[in-house]
């Protein structure tokens, strides 16, 4: 598989920003100007190794605390008088 190109990794990266709920999230989660990551979006800036790695290093955190969330939910909704049957 080739790699992908540098326009392809960009809008991947916006992809990845997108999941954090936009720009001003994932500048809070990741501690990053917001206006350096939409240069780095929009490619006035190039994608570092780092930052990517920072990137997936987050997106497997925010993962963990969505599992954690949906388990508790589900927990929920049968302990309740709410709660499905």
């Amino acid at each position: 598989m080739a790699a992908p190109s540098i326009d392809e990794q960009r809008e991947h990266f916006a992809y990845c920003v997108q999941l954090f709920g936009g720009v001003t999230a994932f500048s809070r989660r990741l501690g990053i100007d917001e206006r350096a990551i939409r240069r780095f979006t929009n490619g006035e800036r190039p994608l570092g190794a780092g930052l990517l790695e920072d990137t997936a290093k987050a997106l497997r955190q925010l993962a963990d605390e969505a599992t954690a969330a949906e388990k508790e939910i589900v927990a929920g909704l049968g302990a309740g008088p709410n709660g499905a049957s």
